[in-house]
């Protein structure tokens, strides 16, 4: 049985959004996290007819104290890697109350939320797993601080180069801990998961494309997968007044690429596809790493080598964000000779 639900039209700005709160005030996330902004443009693109489905990680420990939460929509606290479990088993339950006749007829949206530790380290068998099951509907979410926060901000896949972390601090002998380049998770999910429809990078900084990719992501049916970048006034190091800001800058220096995937066709969207157009210059690099103590120990030459790595992706890859495969012809296997 195929269940359909028509959401509302795309939004072009605010106003045009649900008004309606579906993740309230009340929760103890830290001043200026735009975690809880996600979640709260996510909630109102969902709407009431929702059930969110929650990992252990900040917006977990933040929304449910005393028995109390912030969510006005039915929500599932599941263990740090069961995402991709809960999911898919809350959606096989839908569906066979719908099939016996036990619900009505329409869509429940289910939801997973899981950070970058819960998602792209710990959990990531669990969410591949969940994205081949495309007889269910269901949308998984990851929002990415780019640190384990709810643990004293240790290191995870997600962090990116040179960033201090509780695990990756710059000492006299060693300056970079981290050297590896970060993860990227939506490009895995959209080339790894081929019957997946839409697979889509956001920010709560620009609310009204995020708000427009859940809802896309809602609607198409089948397994969705959105990742979206949160800055984090205490894993970064800033005023927590700055969040959006430090958010926008990411996306206008190009280290963080907004595109959607769908039904295997790539688009830049938003400030991205202005900067891919030429209608907007990218900014350098240095504009961003300089506004976060998490990169004070960064010389002038490795803000040079991350701004190269960046210009590589949008200067060489064919598509900025995902890594380019090429082949050699003639295969070596082709050119033996018995």
């Amino acid at each position: 049985m195929t269940v359909q639900i028509r959401l509302a039209r795309t939004v072009k700005d605010l106003l045009q959004m649900a008004q309606t709160e579906y993740f309230d005030a009340g929760h103890r996330t830290c001043q200026g996290c735009e975690s809880a902004m996600v979640l709260r443009w996510v909630a109102k693109a969902a709407g009431p007819n929702t059930i969110v489905i929650g990992a252990t990680g900040c917006m977990y420990v933040a929304n449910t104290t005393y028995y109390t939460t912030s969510w006005a929509l039915p929500w599932i606290h599941t263990q740090l890697s069961g995402t991709g479990s809960a999911v898919v088993g809350t959606a096989a339950a839908i569906k066979a109350l719908i099939e016996k006749g036990r619900l009505p007829n329409e869509r429940i949206n289910v939801i997973g939320i899981c950070g970058d530790l819960g998602c792209a380290d710990a959990g990531l068998s669990e969410v591949s797993n969940a994205l081949t099951h495309t007889k269910y509907n269901f949308l998984i979410l990851m929002y990415d601080n780019e640190s384990s926060a709810n643990t004293d901000i240790q290191e995870t896949t997600m962090t990116p180069f040179g960033a201090l972390t509780s695990f990756s601090p710059s000492g006299r002998q060693v300056r970079i801990m981290k050297y590896r380049w970060k993860k990227n998770m939506a490009a895995m999910m959209a080339v790894g998961h081929p019957e997946v429809k839409y697979v889509a990078t956001a920010l709560a900084a620009d609310p009204i494309d995020l708000y427009n990719k859940v809802r896309k992501a809602l609607e198409i049916g089948g397994p969705t997968f959105i990742h979206t970048l949160d800055p984090c006034p205490k894993g970064w190091g800033y005023d927590p007044k700055y969040s959006h800001e430090i958010g926008k800058l990411a996306v206008e220096t190009g280290i963080w690429p907004l595109f959607e995937i769908e039904n295997g066709k790539f688009r830049l969207t938003s400030t991205s596809a202005r900067i891919a157009s030429g209608e907007l210059k990218r900014k350098p690099v240095r504009e961003y790493i300089r506004r976060q103590t998490r990169f004070k120990h960064l010389t002038d030459k490795d803000i040079e080598y991350i701004q190269s790595k960046v210009d590589e992706m949008w200067e060489k890859w064919l598509i900025p964000g995902l890594i380019p495969l090429t082949k050699e012809l003639p295969y070596p296997e082709a050119t033996k000779t018995e």
